[in-house]
């Protein structure tokens, strides 16, 4: 979602720098690792001893989803999903469900009727289970699924489920070097193969 379908940069590093100047911390470190995992796993990783993780977490959760300034659909993504019918596509998103569905409507994008959050698996990005979970929701098997990331714990956890994975935005982790890229969804089009019945994905320059 974030950073493929909403562009929540400005939220993101707000919340972030905030709990950095909390607590003493480096924000660029920070922001170096957290896009695309959760925000528990964030936290945990950079709270000095002695700070509840947990209670600080569910903090800066909260102040994301009252925050929604600055949240704007990605270039292409009204447009693309339009052409998507109902259980032909899913979210995966390191966010909340609460949050994912605040961001999605505050950037007037249409809400799925799969979508897989941080508060449905056990283990988030980079771990596959979020995209094993969609997948089985869509009834495909992962490797039919394509599937659009943006940072490299989504693209390590597509990767490891078996999607076809397309980079979205410029990332150059060493998990994206050889796969498709776009800079948006301008360039993504979805045609149904009248064959077959399955989707065909397109992509081509803006």
């Amino acid at each position: 979602m974030d950073g493929t379908l909403v562009d929540s940069n400005p939220v993101v590093e707000r919340t972030w720098r905030g709990f950095a100047r909390r607590h003493g911390l480096n924000a660029e470190r920070i922001l170096a690792v957290s896009h695309g995992r959760r925000t528990e796993e964030t936290v945990a990783r950079f709270a000095p001893a002695g700070v509840d993780a947990a209670a600080e977490a569910q903090r800066l959760i909260a102040e994301e989803v009252a925050d929604t300034r600055g949240v704007v659909a990605i270039p292409g993504a009204a447009e693309l999903l339009a052409t998507l019918t109902s259980g032909s596509w899913a979210v995966v998103t390191s966010a909340g469900r609460e949050l994912a569905e605040t961001r999605m409507r505050a950037a007037g994008l249409p809400l799925p009727s799969v979508l897989v959050s941080a508060d449905d698996v056990t283990m988030g990005k980079p771990s596959p289970e979020g995209y094993l979970k969609a997948a089985g929701h869509l009834r495909h098997p992962p490797e039919s699924v394509v599937v659009f990331e943006d940072a490299e714990a989504g693209i390590l956890a597509a990767r490891a489920a078996g999607a076809r994975t397309i980079v979205v935005g410029q990332s150059r982790c060493a998990a994206a070097t050889g796969l498709d890229r776009v800079p948006d969804l301008r360039g993504v089009r979805v045609d149904i193969d009248r064959a077959t019945g399955r989707l065909r994905v397109s992509l081509t320059a803006n």
